[in-house]
């Protein structure tokens, strides 16, 4: 079994004092951070992970996902804009030892870290875990209710076994974040 830890679009739009924040988020970001330091300063064959990689809401012109009146289900206020501190990583992350950075949503409204491409050749996650023989995947990050529920989900379509991280996410509502991990439990995901 080869693991891999996905870190979910812990942003500065996505924490407090963003313009999209979940409570909680920056406690997430550091816990992460935590824990990602950690797995760095590990001697290689004493890590649980063997890739730690990370997802990035990106957007230049997401179309309707952006609206002035969002309904905060398909459209939501500006986040996480291209260029603007608040598409960066939390600060809480620091060091952020990623092997791969995954940008989604550049144009159209994109949830999944399934859906971004990597910055070094434009892979994507799925492509880039299976060719360093990774069968095992770990979530955690910002928002469990979105998108890392729909991270979760794809990596299950993927085929790969799928563990979210609960103590390591923050959800936007607790209706939607308990309807999230029934639907993950549902898909075979496991919940930790």
């Amino acid at each position: 079994m080869t693991r891999a830890l996905i870190v979910v679009d812990v942003q500065n739009d996505f924490c407090e004092g963003g313009s999209l924040a979940v409570s909680g988020g920056a406690d997430v970001a550091f816990r992460i951070g935590e824990l990602v330091h950690k797995w760095h300063e590990a001697e290689p064959d004493e890590r649980h992970y063997q890739y730690v990689v990370a997802t990035r809401d990106h957007h230049i012109d997401p179309g309707d996902h952006f609206s002035d009146e969002p309904d905060f289900v398909n459209s939501w206020p500006r986040h996480c804009v291209a260029g603007t501190d608040g598409v960066s990583f939390h600060p809480n992350l620091d060091p952020q030892p990623f092997d791969a950075i995954f940008d989604k949503g550049e144009y159209a409204a994109a949830y999944s870290g399934f859906e971004g491409k990597s910055h070094e050749g434009g892979r994507g996650l799925a492509e880039w875990l299976r060719d360093r023989g990774i069968t095992e995947v770990d979530v955690c990050g910002i928002a469990t209710d979105y998108c890392v529920r729909a991270t979760a989900l794809d990596a299950r379509v993927e085929g790969f076994g799928t563990t979210v991280l609960t103590a390591l996410t923050a959800g936007v509502a607790p209706g939607s974040t308990e309807q999230a991990l029934s639907d993950l439990r549902a898909a075979g995901v496991t919940l930790t």
